[in-house]
């Protein structure tokens, strides 16, 4: 049997903006899909979600993997158990995660020689086929790991603090809300142009706070990254709840992650104020999850 698996992400700065070109930040954190393959005399694909073959309803990712799998290889039967502790649906990268955890277990399988950046550009293939259309940002970041510029793909250093995810359990529609805020965009450009292009320049003035550990700087600039989501139309009470309740217990910073309407937000701690910012989070009601930044992206487990 070989195991794989795959980090999540999160968005530091630059949602929404980066559909439009401009860039963004993005952090593999350690909350990771596993995936496990052996050689079988069938197909089978388990998860939570339960036991089918090729099915593109149930497991459309993972089916659209042994499909382009099978231009490198010939895939007569394998078996592969999936497990995550990536939320579904959450704006944390689940379907990036288990895609290219997927690619490089039967990569390694099946001795395919595939490189890394040959599993990122596949992985986003494959969900451009699932969801129509797809950022190649997700895939990218579960595959090579780290703190990443994009579209510039450029590595910066490493988050070196805590990282505390709140998830509302709400699922959001990401392809929704791009679609409002191409709306909002439509009926008032001169408005909502300059907060695109100010969240842009944000990631840029970012990176030169993530190279240094400025985490005082990166904070406030995460702070303001959230206001101009809210000022979008992505934001929420539910969401904003979350955020103040992370702030006013000792985060460095707080706010949305990914596409926003629900899903997570995302705040940096220092050490001595991990608890309490999860607890605060709980207190809410949502699910709080600690984890940190990542260097590792998808490797071989065993």
């Amino acid at each position: 049997m070989i195991t794989c698996s795959a980090p999540g992400k999160v968005y530091l700065f630059g949602e929404h903006a980066v559909v439009y070109g401009y860039s963004a930040i993005c952090c593999a954190i350690d909350l990771r899909t596993r995936v496990h393959v052996e050689h079988s005399d069938s197909i089978m694909i388990e998860s939570s979600l339960g036991m089918t073959r090729l099915d593109l309803e149930i497991h459309p990712y993972v089916t659209k993997v042994i499909e382009k799998m099978q231009e490198f290889t010939e895939i007569r039967g394998v078996k592969i158990k999936i497990e995550s502790e990536i939320p579904v649906g959450s704006g944390l990268g689940s379907s990036a995660a288990v895609t290219i955890a997927s690619i490089q277990a039967l990569n390694e399988l099946f001795s395919c020689n595939l490189k890394s950046e040959d599993i990122a550009i596949i992985g986003h293939e494959i969900e451009k086929q699932v969801q129509g259309s797809a950022s190649p940002t997700d895939t990218y970041v579960s595959t090579m790991g780290g703190v990443v510029m994009i579209p510039e793909r450029k590595k910066l250093n490493s988050i070196d603090c805590a990282i505390v995810i709140g998830n509302t359990g709400k699922f959001s529609s990401t392809k929704k809300l791009v679609a409002n805020v191409g709306e909002l965009r439509g009926e008032f450009p001169n408005i909502i142009d300059p907060i695109l292009t100010s969240i842009g320049d944000m990631s840029h003035n970012a990176e030169i706070f993530v190279n240094h550990g400025d985490y005082s700087s990166i904070g406030k600039l995460m702070n303001v990254n959230h206001g101009l989501l809210d000022a979008i139309g992505v934001g929420g009470a539910e969401l904003s709840e979350l955020v103040y309740a992370a702030r006013n217990s000792g985060a460095i910073s707080a706010k949305i992650t990914g596409a926003g309407g629900g899903g997570c937000i995302v705040a940096l701690a220092n050490d001595t104020d991990i608890e309490n910012v999860a607890k605060a989070i709980r207190n809410t009601g949502a699910e709080a999850m600690i984890t940190r930044n990542t260097d590792k992206g998808v490797r071989l487990e065993s």
